[in-house]
């Protein structure tokens, strides 16, 4: 009895690892909302799972992580001219929102950037949650580019690399864990890649020097940006 009374304790104090629902939409002002529970209406739901591939999270995402890098995620998707979705799909399914995600192969912070990727977009810090988005939509855009923006063919090189993709003839690799991945993210982030709204800049002053900020949205002193004029 002493040993069933344990056990039933140890379950009762043990965290199960269960799936859970992310919901997000936006408001009348056009900001982001993500809750545990749905809105009705037109909302797009994020599977949070835990993974037992490459990569490695310690806990299933919370809707507060996912609130706490909005802001990063708009701005960086923004530079980028990357459907916002798209990119919290893509940590969604690389990290479940943990900046602290380290892989068994070594990929690092949110987007799980590789060494290579870190030390080529200029990352000091792969778990600050701003230099991971940075390089991590960067490395995006550019895989978008090359595959003529054919998502698929992006997010397969994103999870099993250009050489994986370039061998099978510019194909979807026939890696499960691949071909899951993209089902996955394209699933959860349906429309297009490619974000459809303006980009605009601002320059706020900060402590006497310039801050410029990149979003979807148009502020009182925002300029709208040519694609072109957009820097990784």
């Amino acid at each position: 009895m002493i040993r069933l009374l344990a056990a039933a304790a140890l379950a009762v104090l043990t965290p199960a690892v269960a799936t859970a629902q992310i919901y997000t939409w936006r408001d009348s002002s056009g900001n982001l909302v993500m809750s545990d529970r749905p809105k009705t209406g037109s909302v797009r739901s994020y599977a949070v799972v835990p993974t037992n591939g490459t990569i490695r999270t310690t806990r299933p995402v919370v809707v507060s992580q996912a609130v706490r890098f909005a802001d990063l995620i708009d701005e960086h998707a923004a530079r980028q001219s990357l459907s916002p979705d798209l990119v919290r799909a893509v940590i969604q399914a690389e990290s479940a929102f943990n900046p602290r995600a380290r892989s068994v192969k070594g990929a690092m912070g949110l987007m799980q950037l590789m060494p290579e990727t870190a030390a080529e977009y200029g990352v000091r810090n792969a778990y600050d949650p701003d230099e991971n988005i940075r390089a991590g939509t960067a490395y995006l855009a550019s895989l978008l580019r090359r595959y003529d923006d054919d998502e698929a063919l992006a997010l397969a090189a994103y999870n099993a690399g250009p050489m994986a993709v370039e061998k099978y003839g510019r194909t979807v690799p026939p890696y499960r864990e691949t071909r899951n991945y993209v089902a996955r993210i394209r699933s959860a982030a349906p429309s297009t890649s490619r974000s459809s709204v303006g980009v605009f800049k601002t320059v706020e002053l900060v402590d006497g020097r310039e801050v410029v900020r990149y979003s979807s949205k148009r502020g009182a002193s925002a300029a709208p940006l040519r694609p072109a004029a957009i820097q990784p």
